[in-house]
C-alpha cells in the first residue's frame, strides 16, 4: 500500500520512505484526479447537449480592459492571506506536515507574518495590473455562454459542497466521536461519506443551475457517468491508501478463480490506518498489514464503477427521453453499492426488524427512486409518442 508517494516511490526506485514526498497523501491525489475526469466527462457531455440543442446560450456582457476595484484588491488581499499564513507555518513545522497533513492544513494555525506578506504581495499585483492598464479605455462585449463554458464554476461548487455534505454524514454517522473531538472531527481530512458528498453536490449544484436558469434534467443525465467513473477512482485511493475501506475476511480461494490471487484476499500491508500486525522489519511509519486477508472491495467497486459509467456513456446516445440516464445512474448506484455492503466491513443500524448499514439503506432508496423513475420517464416518453402521431 501507499500511504503517501514516499512509499511508491520506495517500490519502484527503493528510496526511503517517509521522506518530503510523504507530504502527497494518496487518497488526497486520487480525489483530485476523481474530481478533474468528472469535470472533462461533464464538459464533453454537456457541449454534446448543447450541439444537439438542448441549451439555450446565456447573454452576457463582459468588460474588457477594466481597471480593478477595490474588492478585487480585497479578493487579491485575502487569497494571499490565506496562502502565506498556511504555507510559512506548513514550511516552519514541515516534519509535522509529513506525519499529518491535515493536522497543519485544515487546522486553524498559521503565521501572521506569511499572511500579512502574502496580502502584501498579491494586492501589489493587482496593483500592477492596475498600472498596466492605467492608459486603456474599458471595452464591452456581448457574448453567448452555453453550460460546458462555465465547467469550471460548476466542479467548484461541486468540489466544495461535496466535501461539506460528505462532511456531514460522517459526523451523523459518528456523532460520539464528534462530540469527543468536535473541532478535530471537522477539520480532519478524514472521515468523508461519499452519499454525504453526493447529496451535498447535488442540492448546490441545483442551486447553482436554477440561478443561472439552466435546465437541471439534461445536466443530470451528463453528469451521471462523470459521477460514477470518479467514484471509481475515488475508490482506487481509498484500496492504494488503505483507508478502511476493505471487506470482511475473504473466505478460502476457490479452485475456479484464475484471477491474480490479491483479487481474491489482501490483507493491506502499511495502510494508513495502521491496523494489524506488525510487518516484519519494517521500520518505517506505517508498519501494519492485516492479520487476515479481505476481500479488496475498492476494486471491485472501481471495476463495477467503470462498467456502469461505460453502460452509461453507451446509453446516451441511445436513450432521447430527458432524465432517464441520470434515473439509470441511480438504480445501478444503489444495486452496486447494495451488494458490495454485503462483503464490506460497516456499522449497521439495528431497525428492529433487520440490521442494515447507512449505505445499504442509502443504495435501497437509490435504486428505488431509480427504476421508479426509469418506469415513469419511459411511460411519460411513450405517451408522448402516442399523442404526436
Amino acid at each position: 500500500m501507499y500511504p503517501d508517494l514516499s512509499y511508491f516511490f520506495h517500490d519502484l526506485w527503493g528510496a526511503q520512505p517517509d521522506n518530503w514526498t510523504s507530504i502527497f497523501k494518496t487518497y488526497g491525489l486520487f480525489l483530485v484526479l476523481a474530481i478533474l475526469a468528472a469535470s472533462q466527462i461533464l464538459y464533453w457531455q454537456l457541449k454534446r447537449k448543447a450541439s444537439e440543442q438542448l441549451f439555450q446560450p446565456a447573454t452576457v456582457e463582459t468588460t474588457i480592459g477594466q481597471k480593478p476595484t477595490w474588492k478585487d484588491y480585497a479578493y487579491n488581499a485575502f487569497f494571499g492571506f490565506l496562502l502565506g499564513f498556511k504555507g510559512l507555518y506548513a514550511a516552519q513545522h514541515f516534519e509535522q506536515l509529513q506525519r499529518n497533513a491535515d493536522e497543519v492544513l485544515l487546522s486553524l494555525a498559521g503565521s501572521w507574518t506569511g499572511g500579512i506578506l502574502g496580502a502584501l504581495l498579491f494586492a501589489g499585483l493587482k496593483g500592477w495590473d492596475a498600472y498596466r492598464l492605467r492608459n486603456s479605455q474599458p471595452k464591452t462585449r456581448t457574448v453567448e455562454i452555453f453550460p460546458h463554458d462555465r465547467i469550471g464554476e460548476i466542479t467548484l461548487t461541486a468540489a466544495i459542497s461535496g466535501v461539506v455534505g460528505a462532511k456531514l454524514f460522517y459526523i451523523f454517522e459518528d456523532f460520539s466521536t464528534f462530540l469527543e473531538h468536535p473541532m478535530k472531527t471537522i477539520f480532519s481530512g478524514s472521515g468523508l461519506t461519499i452519499y454525504g458528498g453526493l447529496i451535498g453536490g447535488f442540492i448546490a449544484v441545483s442551486w447553482y443551475l436554477r440561478r443561472n436558469r439552466i435546465p437541471l434534467v439534461p445536466v443530470l443525465d451528463a453528469v451521471a457517468p462523470a459521477l460514477i467513473v470518479a467514484y471509481g477512482i475515488g475508490r482506487l485511493g481509498c484500496h492504494f491508501s488503505g483507508d478502511g475501506d476493505w471487506g470482511i475476511i475473504a473466505s478460502a480461494q476457490p479452485s475456479w478463480w484464475f484471477l491474480p490471487d490479491w483479487l481474491w484476499s489482501y490483507d493491506y500491508p502499511h495502510n494508513i490506518l495502521r491496523e494489524g500486525i506488525p510487518l516484519e522489519g519494517c521500520q518505517s511509519r506505517y508498519c501494519m498489514h492485516l492479520g487476515e486477508a479481505v476481500y479488496p472491495t475498492p476494486l471491485y467497486e472501481t471495476a463495477m464503477a467503470f462498467a456502469i459509467g461505460g453502460i452509461l456513456w453507451q446509453a446516451q446516445k441511445r436513450f432521447h427521453t430527458p432524465g432517464l440516464v441520470f434515473f439509470l445512474y441511480l438504480t445501478l448506484n444503489g444495486l452496486e453499492r447494495f451488494w458490495i455492503e454485503k462483503i464490506r466491513v460497516n456499522s449497521q443500524y439495528d431497525l428492529g426488524f433487520l440490521q442494515a448499514t447507512q449505505a445499504e439503506i442509502i443504495a435501497t432508496l437509490l435504486f428505488v427512486t431509480g427504476l421508479s423513475g426509469m418506469i415513469w420517464m419511459w411511460r411519460t416518453g411513450v405517451k408522448r409518442t402516442e399523442t404526436n402521431k
